[in-house]
Formats: C-alpha cells, sequence, structure tokens
C-alpha cells in the first residue's frame, strides 16, 4: 500500500524527534536549532525557557564535558490539522561523579511534545518530558556510595536519582515535574488535549 497523506505527516513529525536526539547529544548545534519553532519552549529538570536558550545552555555543558545521552523507543501521535500532539519513550542517560565515585543515572519518561506545521514545516512548539522511574549505579561495581536521604526525598519519585546526582553537579533542578500519575501530569494532558483543539498556546511552561 501507498503512504497516505496521514502517513507522510506523521513521517515528518517522527524524524523530528529523532533529529532533536542524534543532533543535541552529538553537538550538532546549528541543525539542533531546525527542530524548534522561533518561539519553541524547553522544560528540563536542569533548565526551562526559551528554546533558543536552551541550545546555549546545552552547548556549554557540552564543551565542559557534561554527559547527558537520551535513547528513543515506542512513540505515539495524535494529529489535529496542523497540530500535533507527539509522545516518544525515551531514556536518559547520565553519567557524572558523586561525591568523587563516577555513577551512571537512567531516567525512563516520555517526550510529550506540542507540534505545529508552519509554512510546511513541522517543529516543536514545547517540549515537557513525563519522568517515570530512575536509578543510580555506580561504574565501578566495587565502589561505594552513600547517598543522602533528605535530599534524596526532596525531588518526586520519578527522578530523585537524576535530580540528586545533578544537584551535587551544581545544576538546580526543579522539583515539581509530571510523573506517572497525578496533577501535574493530567494538566499536562489537557494542554495537549487543548492544544489539538486550537487553544492559542501550548497551556503552561514550567518555567
Amino acid at each position: 500500500m501507498l503512504p497516505t497523506a496521514l502517513d507522510v505527516e506523521r513521517l515528518a513529525i517522527r524524524s523530528v524527534i529523532d533529529n532533536w536526539v542524534l543532533w543535541r547529544d552529538s553537538g550538532d548545534w546549528d541543525r539542533f536549532a531546525t527542530v524548534w519553532h522561533d518561539d519553541g519552549w524547553m522544560t528540563a529538570t536542569w533548565f526551562q525557557g526559551p528554546a533558543r536558550d536552551f541550545i546555549v545552555a546545552s552547548r556549554e555543558a557540552f564543551d565542559r564535558g557534561v554527559n547527558i545521552l537520551h535513547t528513543l523507543g515506542g512513540w505515539t501521535c495524535d494529529l489535529a490539522g496542523s497540530r500535533a500532539i507527539s509522545q516518544t519513550r525515551m531514556a536518559i542517560h547520565q553519567r557524572a561523579p558523586l561525591d568523587g565515585v563516577p555513577v551512571d543515572v537512567t531516567c525512563i519518561g516520555r517526550f510529550y511534545d506540542f507540534f505545529e506545521k508552519r509554512a510546511g514545516r513541522w517543529a516543536i512548539v514545547r517540549r515537557q518530558p513525563i519522568y517515570e522511574k530512575d536509578r543510580l549505579d555506580v561504574v565501578d561495581p566495587s565502589a561505594r556510595i552513600a547517598l543522602d536521604r533528605t535530599l534524596l526525598d526532596r525531588f518526586p519519585e520519578g527522578y530523585r536519582h537524576l535530580a540528586y546526582l545533578q544537584t551535587k553537579n551544581g545544576f538546580a533542578v526543579k522539583g515539581d515535574l509530571p510523573g506517572l500519575r497525578g496533577a501535574v501530569v493530567e494538566r499536562l494532558y489537557a494542554e495537549g488535549r487543548a492544544w489539538l483543539m486550537g487553544a492559542a498556546s501550548p497551556g503552561k511552561h514550567s518555567d
């Protein structure tokens, strides 16, 4: 069967999702800028702001040797004319020292993306990750670490180890980001539905 017009649109959106990860994680900053619309907004544990500023901050962190990588999995997309809500299974992988001991944190969740097609081009208007669960492992199995339970418990279950590591490495981490369940993620879903129905903006940014 030949691809339908809907298939073509969905493929264009999925290409943007794949390019985001490949270009950001490899430091291809000029091409990374093309996955966003000019008013694009990015929320992460360590950053909330315009996409143009996220590119600058990511580049500076990359140049300092910050090691944050992403992998992608299953994907779904709801389309409504020139708008879409895309959800992509993802994992965030960060390696960094924790009290002098190299560790890996893996955080599993979804990229929840507000898309719009403008002048024939699909791009991201807002990216809001959903953080579902994470874990921390020492790189050297013979090494031992002790976590500060008070600091760890400051953060939601879905990304508490990632937030712990990033805080210990000097990042200011936001503490009320959406997880698998709860009022915060339900509000995000409502904002997504409103976006598909023609809302003037893609919800309330986490700033």
